[in-house]
């Protein structure tokens, strides 16, 4: 269920004992170079407009990294134009976007079972279907009964271990019994908050910068499940929050805009467990099946990511994309992840970047 709370009371940390934290860890460092990252972010957002504007005509787009080019997936060879003199590559398939989304909206209705998840992947122009270890018996069988009825427009990959919130005890920031990583700093209304998963600040009211240390922040708002994040606002109304990302190597990543994830796009994950790693976006608007409920809207990638990591950031360059919510696998084996999208987050509780 959805929990929202309230903070009764702050208290501000003074001198040597007021506190900070850094997207990824409770202490970082200063600031690295950022990747240029705006001229690809405007095409991606100019070929999500022409879709949108192309409607049963288009199914999608994404980014071919060796072309270095925007594709369109279209069904009207008549549309090829349009997309070249927006300087996208045309690629005629044969399911359109609604077509597709009504295959989302059969498997909300009839297969939310816990350890799946599911994804519309323009690249192949299907819904790809994930089904972890713990879907067995009858739940298989009621899973492939409505896969079969949707014929090829699904794919059903295996993931290797079961789907969870990455949450873990540990080291970073320390709630109560939980350990969980910074998203991304943020300000409300002048006064300086954090961003982390909601699974998180459901876990917790109060947080630490270390294990058994000071409060330096209180869950203002949890949202979790059906999104996935969490406000939390510093005791010290007077922080001087930085908008860094942490890159474990003695640097950090200087973070100036949110941006809304594209399929294809190269993007890294930094978090308290597993440190910083790569990988590319697969999906948008993800809908995944977790044991403590079902979570949409999701971007879907195969970013590794290890209990722990969650609510730390996913970025590209300079732009902040979204907060790690769970996944499967680790990052010795590799893995799925899924990350609730920052600018989301930032609508819903009318927040900005530092």
């Amino acid at each position: 269920m959805t929990q929202r709370r309230t903070a009764l009371a702050t208290r501000a940390l003074t001198g040597a004992s007021a506190v900070v934290l850094t997207a990824g860890a409770a202490l970082l460092p200063g600031s690295a170079t950022a990747a240029a990252t705006a001229p690809a972010t405007a095409r991606a957002t100019a070929t999500a407009n022409l879709v949108a504007r192309l409607g049963d005509r288009a199914a999608g787009s994404y980014y071919d990294a060796a072309a270095r080019r925007f594709v369109v997936d279209i069904t009207d060879p008549a549309a090829a134009g349009q997309v070249r003199d927006a300087g996208a590559v045309p690629r005629t398939v044969r399911y359109s976007t609604a077509q597709l989304r009504g295959v989302l909206g059969t498997l909300n209705q009839r297969a939310r079972i816990a350890g799946t998840a599911w994804a519309i992947d323009p690249r192949q122009d299907k819904v790809v279907v994930t089904v972890d270890p713990t879907v067995t018996g009858a739940k298989r069988n009621r899973l492939r009964t409505v896969v079969d009825s949707l014929g090829d427009k699904v794919v059903v990959r295996r993931a290797a271990a079961a789907f969870k919130p990455f949450v873990a005890g540990g080291d970073a920031i320390w709630g109560s019994g939980v350990r969980c990583s910074l998203g991304f700093n943020v300000t409300v209304n002048g006064a300086p908050y954090f961003l982390t998963a909601g699974h998180c600040g459901n876990a917790s009211s109060t947080w630490s910068d270390s294990q058994g240390g000071d409060e330096v922040g209180q869950t203002v708002d949890s949202q979790f499940p059906g999104t996935d994040y969490a406000l939390v606002q510093y005791d010290d109304a007077n922080s001087d929050h930085s908008s860094t990302v942490d890159l474990y190597d003695g640097s950090s990543q200087q973070i100036t805009h949110a941006a809304d994830a594209y399929v294809g796009e190269s993007v890294e994950r930094s978090g308290s467990t597993s440190g910083v790693h790569g990988g590319t976006v697969n999906g948008l608007d993800a809908t995944v099946n977790y044991e403590e409920g079902t979570v949409s809207g999701l971007i879907d990638t195969d970013v590794c990511a290890e209990p722990g990591d969650s609510g730390g950031a996913l970025f590209d360059g300079d732009a902040a994309i979204g907060l790690t919510s769970g996944g499967s696998g680790d990052c010795s084996s590799g893995g799925e992840t899924f990350f609730q999208p920052v600018p989301a987050a930032l609508s819903a509780e009318g927040a900005t970047l530092p």
